[in-house]
């Protein structure tokens, strides 16, 4: 991913210092979601929450991507802190899944949890701003830095998986609340970008960015791909478990599709397709993916198909955020992560619903809809690629302060 912006590029040491910092930081960011995304819809199973409940619980995390999430981001390039917020979200969360674990009543865990995740969500996308700003200003990869948060995401969801042929599955909330602490610790380690300087966010281009259609596509082709996988983040743990298999099974069968992903994120600096062909490639194996999920097929296919989530997320994520980079300008880059994160939200809140009533009646035909979705991701990045292809009008690439 090529370097747009106009300050000098920093030294070698300080480029070498803000890369390893924040793979450090993906890496604590996405070993928490290792162990929550494979196993919080189990522990909240194990504590008694119904299927329903469960649906409407994990919606909870998309819903407040488009209604807080926006604002924290915005509120964050105002005041041209990203570093700050990110430390501060890393240690409400910390707080606020402790609190979670605490509560097993179905209303009363789903108020905690929406408290939690009203700064939880937004942790990401800051964070991605934050990296985007430093690829831009270092002339750095996005994919190779990425990559650590994917190898921790397999190292987190395969200790939980041990763990969960250990300990009781009601106690996992507390290895999950854990790993959030580490991520606490690890937001400090960041360090605000070397030589960038402060520059006036007031000025005409965020609200500019919701008026453009190019970036209207690229936010919602993301969100219907990226969505499309909420049948398989909610339902694919208590199916495969259901089904017989032991917990490090579970967290084997995820992290093959994690460990396709780290390969394509380390191999991204070489694809020479234009970013709107690769989202458009990723549509296509999504589509690919949920209609042979439905067939709830035999294990050793299974394992098959996971490793397309190297392409159904990986490269979801690399085409999308190459697409930013070169699309959105710097100084609004945090607000065009808030709304990339709102539209995602809305799509993936949708569909964490529809999912949990879909599988009570159908089972495994709620990959079905996903596919659908996934589909239409791909025909709109395909009906605007020509429209993406070009750097918002009147507004030149900078990076702002608030690393």
């Amino acid at each position: 991913m090529p370097a747009y912006s106009q300050i000098p590029i920093g030294s070698r040491e300080a480029s070498g210092r803000f890369a390893v910092r924040l793979s450090l930081f993906y890496g604590a960011m996405f070993g928490l979601l290792g162990a929550y995304l494979p196993f919080f819809p189990v522990w909240l199973k194990a504590v008694g929450i119904e299927a329903s409940w469960i649906g409407i619980i994990t919606a909870v995390p998309a819903v407040t991507r488009f209604t807080v999430l926006p604002f924290v981001t915005a509120l964050a390039e105002r005041r041209q802190s990203l570093r700050s917020a990110i430390i501060v979200t890393a240690f409400a969360t910390a707080v606020g899944l402790t609190a979670v674990g605490t509560q097993h009543r179905a209303v009363l865990v789903f108020v905690a949890f929406a408290a939690t995740c009203c700064l939880w969500t937004p942790m990401a996308p800051l964070t991605d701003a934050y990296a985007l700003r430093g690829v831009s200003h270092y002339g750095l990869n996005y994919g190779p830095l990425r990559l650590w948060g994917s190898a921790a995401f397999v190292v987190g969801a395969l200790a939980c998986g041990l763990l969960v042929d250990v300990i009781a599955p009601e106690h996992l909330i507390w290895v999950i609340a854990a790993l959030a602490g580490l991520t606490a610790l690890a937001s400090v380690s960041l360090r605000t970008i070397d030589g960038l300087k402060k520059v006036d966010v007031r000025q005409r281009g965020s609200s500019a960015l919701l008026r453009d259609p190019g970036f209207v596509c690229i936010i919602l082709a993301s969100a219907l791909i990226q969505g499309s996988h909420a049948a398989y983040y909610i339902f694919a743990s208590i199916v495969w478990k259901q089904s017989g298999l032991g917990g490090l099974t579970i967290a084997a069968l995820w992290s093959l599709g994690v460990l396709a992903e780290i390969v394509l994120f380390a191999g991204s600096p070489r694809f020479t397709l234009p970013p709107s062909m690769l989202v458009v490639i990723s549509a296509l194996a999504a589509v690919a993916r949920w209609v042979i999920t439905a067939q709830d097929p035999p294990i050793a296919i299974l394992a098959i198909v996971q490793l397309a989530h190297g392409l159904t997320f990986g490269l979801t994520q690399v085409g999308t955020m190459s697409l930013m980079v070169h699309h959105v300008p710097g100084h609004v880059m945090a607000r065009g992560q808030g709304y990339l994160a709102a539209c995602s939200g809305v799509v993936a809140a949708l569909a964490s619903i529809v999912s949990g009533a879909v599988y009570a009646r159908y089972g495994q035909g709620v990959y079905y809809p996903m596919a659908a979705m996934a589909g239409s991701g791909a025909m709109v990045i395909w009906l605007a690629r020509h429209r993406v292809s070009t750097v918002l009008a009147d507004h030149p690439h900078s990076a702002a302060s608030g690393g």
